[in-house]
Formats: structure tokens, sequence, C-alpha cells
């Protein structure tokens, strides 16, 4: 009995965690929406310098890491006040659903979660469909440092195994 509860708790207190990490769009179809619509001013830059989509810009943030971090915390871009108080007070993430949110419409967006009728996104573009916002998520998510780490524990699993 006491170890149906455990598992039962266990459960409970991770299913917050993995619905906030769930990617449902198409990862491949993203990174076709990716290259038509964010690379004028996106780049995906790996910590090593490695450019795994985009152009070397900077007009937006690097987008490496962007699924679950924090809002207006990458590191190098001066973010506006508004995203750095969604971030740091306001405590948002780059959940799917922000994601999709934001970039269909940056401004109202960002008035609507920081209930302030005042605040602005510095991003003037927007992404009108919402199955492509969907799917940039899950391009971002597919070449993100998670799975980067999943792919290559993956890799070395045969070569330990022999």
């Amino acid at each position: 009995m006491k170890t149906i509860a455990t598992l039962t708790a266990a459960t409970l207190l991770a299913s917050p965690a993995f619905a906030e990490s769930h990617v449902t769009g198409d990862a491949e179809a993203g990174g076709e929406a990716f290259n038509r619509q964010c690379v004028a001013c996106h780049v995906v830059e790996n910590a090593e310098g490695e450019i795994l989509a985009g152009r070397k810009v900077r007009t937006g943030p690097n987008l490496y890491g962007v699924v679950n971090r924090a809002l207006g915390t990458a590191e190098g871009f001066k973010y506006g006040k508004s995203m750095i108080e969604a971030g740091d007070e306001g405590g948002l993430t780059w959940t799917e659903e922000n994601f999709v949110g934001y970039v269909q419409d940056p401004t109202p967006w960002l008035r609507e979660a920081l209930d302030d009728k005042r605040a602005r996104g510095k991003m003037a573009f927007k992404v009108k469909d919402a199955d492509d916002a969907t799917n940039i998520y899950a391009y971002l998510a597919s070449i993100g440092p998670e799975m980067m780490m999943e792919e290559a524990a993956e890799e070395e699993a045969p070569a330990a195994s022999n």
C-alpha cells in the first residue's frame, strides 16, 4: 500500500513537468517554417558556436535551448523591459502554449500575460499560421540541448555494450 501511495505521489508530481515539456508539432515541417520565417532575425547556435539553423544574425535572440527557458533570458541579447518582466517577475517560460501565442502576436500576448496594457514586445514579425508556430516550437525542441544530449547518449550506448 505504501508503494502504491509513493508511486501515485511521484506520478502526480511529475505530470505537470511532463505536460509543460510536451511537444505536439511536426519538427520537420517546423524546420521548413523556421527557414521561411525566422532565419532573417534568429539563429540557433549551440554553446560550441556551431550554427544548427539560421544565419549568424543578431536581430533576435539565439533560439538554442529556448524550450522551457524563462522568457527574456538568452545570453547576449538585450531584451525589452516587458519580456524581462515576464520571465523574471512573471515566472513565464517558453512552453509550447506560450511560444505559439507569442510568435503569433507578440505585443498583445505580452500585454495579456503581464496584465499590463502598456507592455510591448520588440518582435514585429507574426507567424500567421498556428500550425507553423507549433511546428517551429517542435523543431526548436528537436535541435535543443536536451535532444542533442539524448542523441549522443543513444550513439554511445551501442559502443558501450561491445
